[in-house]
């Protein structure tokens, strides 16, 4: 599909894209509930999902409980589904995560929406009883997936091959730190055998002092709290005092204070930047749906 957005006809929108760029348009509705379907995409698909729930209605009103009532804030963020009086937000239902959206032809308060759930990445269908404007929140939904399309091309959306590079490079940078630590460890294993073998082949009851081991590289092991200052060379001068090191700076193997990736331009890419930018990407690639169709098919569909 060459567009992210499609519909069988093509429609005026309803609001401005101020509307819903800087803001939000609410309806109220009835809930009827949400079910798993299969496939993100279908008339057939809600169609079933629509009969399921009303047949769910009927048992429940005749248990004598009502149908919740909600408030819905539609936006380029997305469909919220609120609670009228708390607010409170029972579901958020993030724009690209939407793939299909239809309202009932015949009856003019019912449509749905498909939309992938974020936790269990499952396919669930929401379904609703409008005061017959069921049409108008379909076309709603449409006009903010079309903005929110476009905004995210003209911001993540260009920079995303850039920024999964980039991501790349940190992951390598921490790979490199990890091995430095580890060699560094190394380093030090073979430090202390060599001590424990020149303590093993010195003569018993020896007491004369030597001079300070090296390690492999024949340089004298750095240690925090150095003993040299006390013990003399053999020509019977002290040597140098060994620089102190600043605890607060940790360095690496070579010196060098370890690369913080995350430190770097105040945070402009968090660790999970590359996944949701490839789920924003895939979401919007698959598109939405908008369908105008026909889903009171027998009796039991009739207004109740």
């Amino acid at each position: 599909m060459n567009r992210a957005f499609s519909r069988k006809k093509d429609k005026t929108w309803m609001h401005t894209p101020e509307a819903l760029s800087k803001h939000y348009i609410p309806y109220n509705a009835k809930f009827l509930g949400s079910t798993e379907v299969e496939q993100p995409k279908g008339t057939e698909v809600v169609r079933d999902a629509v009969r399921k729930l009303k047949f769910a209605r009927h048992i429940k009103k005749s248990e004598g409980q009502k149908i919740p009532k909600v408030e819905l804030q539609i936006s380029i963020y997305g469909v919220k589904i609120l609670e009228p009086k708390t607010k409170e937000v029972q579901h958020n239902c993030q724009l690209h995560r939407i793939s299909f959206c239809a309202d009932d032809k015949t009856d003019k308060r019912i449509f749905t929406f498909i939309c992938k759930d974020s936790e269990s990445n499952k396919h669930l269908c929401y379904v609703f009883d409008s005061e017959k404007c069921a049409e108008e929140i379909t076309l709603t939904i449409g006009q903010a997936f079309d903005l929110a399309y476009r905004k995210f091309l003209e911001s993540g959306g260009k920079d995303v091959e850039t920024r999964k590079q980039i991501a790349g490079l940190q992951k390598r940078i921490q790979d490199l730190e990890k091995e430095n630590m580890e060699l560094k460890n190394k380093v030090q294993d073979l430090e202390n055998q060599l001590r424990v073998t020149q303590v093993s082949t010195s003569p018993a009851g020896s007491v004369t002092p030597k001079s300070p081991s090296t390690d492999i590289f024949d340089m004298i092991p750095f240690s925090p709290i150095s003993h040299q200052s006390s013990i003399p060379t053999r020509n019977g001068t002290q040597p140098p005092p060994v620089p102190s090191r600043s605890t607060e700076i940790k360095r690496d193997l070579f010196g060098a204070e370890p690369f913080d990736p995350f430190n770097c331009g105040a945070g402009d890419f968090p660790p999970d930047i590359q996944s949701k930018l490839d789920e924003m990407q895939e979401g919007f690639k698959m598109g939405l749906t908008l369908e105008g169709t026909v889903f009171c098919l027998d009796p039991l569909d009739s207004r109740c």
